[in-house]
């Protein structure tokens, strides 16, 4: 798959770049590794049937299988849940992420929007315990969701939202990273996703100076 845009919560991408250089090159050269595993999923939605779709399992599975290879582990916590002036405790709650490799913590979500932004709270939460020094969210960009089913979301609208809460949420430090299809591998929108991949690489040729 290839980076078509990151975006840099509170520091995170420069952090990974600068302080962790290696946990840095390897989250790019995952991705860089994920092959298009073609349109395998048959639609039945009205307003898409039959149409062949990404299957966002078969995404995911892909990278779980390269992040396990680079010696990725899953962190999960657990904890019994007590709230103020309520006599019920509930035992054996816990929270999970896929990948961790200490200290940064990544999630691949190819899911609701939902569970995008509750990734962000799962890494306030493992960061608040000093778990992690930062996160990272890898999620499709708006040309890639299109060519999912609808319950998928996309990066643009979370990093449009972050931009409005004005760094008050999470006050971790993330890496947004918005993923697509090679190129050369399909031709959906072709010209507007070759002229993003155009500014993506200005951009970071400017950073990495």
């Amino acid at each position: 798959m290839d980076i078509v845009y990151t975006y840099s919560h509170l520091g995170g991408e420069e952090i990974l770049l600068v302080r962790f250089p290696e946990v840095y090159e390897q989250l790019k050269n995952i991705i860089l590794q994920v092959e298009n595993p073609g349109r395998n999923k048959k639609s039945k939605e009205k307003t898409k049937l039959d149409k062949q779709l990404y299957s966002p399992k078969e995404i995911n599975q892909l990278f779980k299988n390269l992040f396990y290879h680079y010696g990725w582990g899953e962190l999960k916590d657990f904890y019994d849940i007590e709230i103020p002036n309520y006599p019920h405790k509930i035992f054996g709650a816990y929270k999970q992420c896929d990948f961790y490799k200490e200290p940064v913590l990544v999630e691949v979500q190819f899911g609701k929007y939902a569970f995008m932004f509750y990734d962000l709270a799962k890494f306030q939460y493992f960061y608040n315990k000093g778990t992690i020094r930062l996160g990272v969210e890898i999620v499709p960009c708006h040309f890639l969701q299109r060519q999912m089913s609808s319950g998928v979301s996309y990066g643009e609208q979370l990093v449009y939202d972050l931009e409005r809460l004005s760094k008050n949420f999470p006050s971790v430090p993330v890496n947004i990273i918005l993923v697509d299809m090679p190129l050369e591998s399909d031709d959906y929108h072709l010209s507007d996703r070759q002229r993003v991949r155009q500014v993506y690489e200005k951009v970071h040729q400017r950073i990495n100076r």
